[in-house]
């Protein structure tokens, strides 16, 4: 297994945040991308302080990047890459929330091997490989001390997480099938993490979502003792490519569960 220095992510992560707050604390402009979707001067500065990061860290890595991909500039991916997704959650960054996140995984043979995920309006930061899952609060720039996480067992009854900015019908329909007690929204790729650290048990997403929204998350989550499916029970993988009448990248409908136990 490929793996690059964690804390050095962590930092990359931190420094993109921190030019994302600089951003969020100004009257910034909103643009509406071909897709229908927001990107803001924050998307844009803070994918340009990961590549240039990840460039120095693994020039020979390519990166397939949110903004670079909405620019056409999406380079050949072989079994090991990157996918970032500098602001995951830029209706949340537009509303100021605080619920948007930093994403950066590594991607190998498909799937999500190691992932930062950085919420810096919430000084909250997650990662995680197979070394495990950890987060920490992050105060003035510095990653404070770490902490062990792990997903929980459910008991009699599950927290079922979803999108604040998305949802609908069909996922309802999908949790009549568990013993649901609450039901918690959250935005951007937070929602793994909450699953990671055992405060929910399951986020059912009948939407669309690209992988660059979704790997990190789903590597923390992972690391953590989760697991992320499609609606047909098999891993959520990543690197899809050239399949027929599909966007290259998007992801199918999936279920990220926390309980292992759940299915």
């Amino acid at each position: 297994m490929s793996r690059f220095d964690l804390q050095a992510l962590n930092a990359l992560a931190v420094a993109a945040g921190t030019e994302i707050l600089r951003i969020y604390a100004t009257d910034f402009a909103v643009i509406t991308k071909g897709d229908e979707s927001p990107v803001t001067l924050a998307d844009q500065a803070a994918e340009a302080i990961i590549l240039d990061g990840l460039k120095n860290l693994a020039p020979d890595v390519p990166v397939v990047a949110e903004e670079e991909a909405a620019a056409g500039r999406i380079p050949h991916t072989d079994g090991l890459f990157w996918l970032v997704d500098p602001l995951d959650g830029t209706k949340e960054f537009v509303s100021k929330n605080g619920e948007f996140t930093v994403n950066i995984a590594l991607i190998e043979n498909g799937v999500p091997v190691q992932g930062v995920v950085y919420a810096p309006a919430l000084n909250e930061i997650f990662w995680g490989d197979a070394d495990g899952a950890f987060k920490a609060v992050v105060t003035d720039g510095v990653v404070g001390e770490t902490e062990a996480i792990r997903v929980r067992t459910a008991g009699d009854g599950v927290v079922a997480i979803g999108s604040r900015s998305h949802g609908g019908d069909e996922t309802q329909a999908y949790l009549k099938r568990f013993a649901v007690k609450a039901f918690v929204a959250a935005g951007s790729s937070l929602k793994f993490c909450r699953l990671a650290e055992g405060a929910a048990d399951i986020y059912p997403r009948m939407g669309r979502t690209m992988e660059w929204d979704t790997a990190a998350g789903d590597a923390v989550l992972r690391a953590a003792g989760g697991r992320v499916e499609t609606l047909d029970g098999q891993p959520l993988g990543y690197g899809k490519r050239g399949r027929d009448g599909e966007t290259d990248f998007a992801n199918p409908h999936f279920v990220a569960f926390g309980d292992p136990a759940i299915s």
